[in-house]
């Protein structure tokens, strides 16, 4: 079987099983011994991946707009695949959490002493990840964020926005969410990350984030709302951000805005 014919069908498996025991994930997990504990999910129709270490989401017509490489060079996989699911490994030790891995397509190699929960449905994989990234400080609360994103059918942008917004959540998670959010969510959320860069309340560095998530935006979202913010918004740090992000979009309208700026009297 060729790995494209190995993808359908295991897509059609991942549909038809995916309800089996999706509410009690988290207890799965937390009942599992020590060592590796894994589970699947169905990714986006835009996410692909290598089954090991690259995955590339934003993809159409054979051309992605991202990709993350990571370097890690296990042999957990056989069978490499082009397309889903997203397969996520955790790690316990001593009863807690300690990392987390999460790949695109190929195969668990079978015969290891993993533990395999086997396929999760979309809603239930995601609220169990973001409730990790809101309640594990660790690393894995903020690598949690990653697959999460890349789930089929969900709308999580709500969830990474109160991640974002909660000064009880890690910097580090937060700023993830904020990174996460302008990079997977829409219109809405766009709207989201402007009022928290206007809010004086929030953490700087996270306030920060959002404008580079901003930067990340497509240009017809992002480039009205850096201008405004480098014309108006009371922070100079805020400001000086978001002109430097103006800067990097060869964006004209970002150029009429430089000269206004330097020739006011």
């Amino acid at each position: 079987m060729t790995n494209r014919a190995w993808c359908v069908v295991s897509g059609a498996w991942l549909l038809l099983t995916s309800g089996v025991q999706a509410q009690t994930l988290e207890k799965r997990v937390a009942a599992a011994p020590d060592g590796s504990v894994r589970f699947s999910f169905a990714s986006r129709p835009d996410v692909y991946g290598n089954g090991r270490n690259s995955i590339s989401w934003g993809c159409r017509d054979g051309n992605c707009r991202h990709q993350q490489t990571n370097d890690w060079q296990d042999n957990d996989w056989s069978e490499p695949c082009d397309s889903g699911p997203v397969r996520v490994a955790l790690t316990k030790s001593g009863g807690r959490l300690t990392n987390m891995r999460v790949y695109v397509g190929g195969a668990w190699r079978p015969g290891t002493t993993a533990t395999d929960l086997g396929v999760i449905g979309t809603k239930e994989a995601t609220s169990y990840l973001l409730s990790l990234a809101m309640s594990d400080d660790s690393r894995v609360g903020e690598k949690a964020i990653f697959p999460a994103v890349l789930a089929d059918s969900v709308t999580i942008w709500p969830d990474l926005l109160k991640i974002a917004k909660n000064d009880q959540i890690s910097r580090k998670v937060r700023r993830s969410a904020v990174f996460w959010l302008g990079q997977a969510a829409g219109d809405a959320a766009t709207k989201g990350l402007t009022d928290l860069v206007d809010d004086g309340d929030q953490d700087h560095e996270v306030r920060e984030s959002a404008v580079f998530a901003l930067s990340q935006r497509p240009h017809d979202e992002g480039v009205p709302v850096l201008i405004r913010i480098a014309k108006e918004n009371k922070d100079p740090d805020l400001r000086r951000k978001a002109i430097f992000w103006l800067g990097q979009s060869d964006d004209p309208r970002a150029l009429s805005l430089f000269e206004e700026l330097l020739t006011k009297p």
